[in-house]
């Protein structure tokens, strides 16, 4: 069996939804791992972001191209509401 080692950050809860989604879709064995900790009231995540994928290297360099391509869409996204 594949290790699962961190194979990036995730900004926040809606990136990571969206990324497991197309994970999921592409069946690309994965684990979302979020840095929210209730004993310390989710401080980790205000310092490191939500969370991370894990996942077999195998995979990372998909794994990259998805979420580079969802921050892209967010980033003209957030363009076109300013302009509008």
């Amino acid at each position: 069996m594949d290790d699962f080692v961190k194979a990036a950050e995730i900004g926040n809860e809606l990136e990571a939804g969206l990324l497991e989604s197309l994970l999921v879709e592409e069946n690309i064995p994965h684990i979302m791992r979020s840095y929210y900790d209730a004993v310390y009231d989710g401080v980790f995540q205000v310092q490191k972001g939500w969370g991370c994928v894990q996942a077999p290297v195998a995979h990372h360099g998909r794994i990259h191209e998805m979420l580079r391509e969802l921050r892209v869409a967010a980033h003209e996204e957030d363009a076109d509401d300013a302009s509008s």
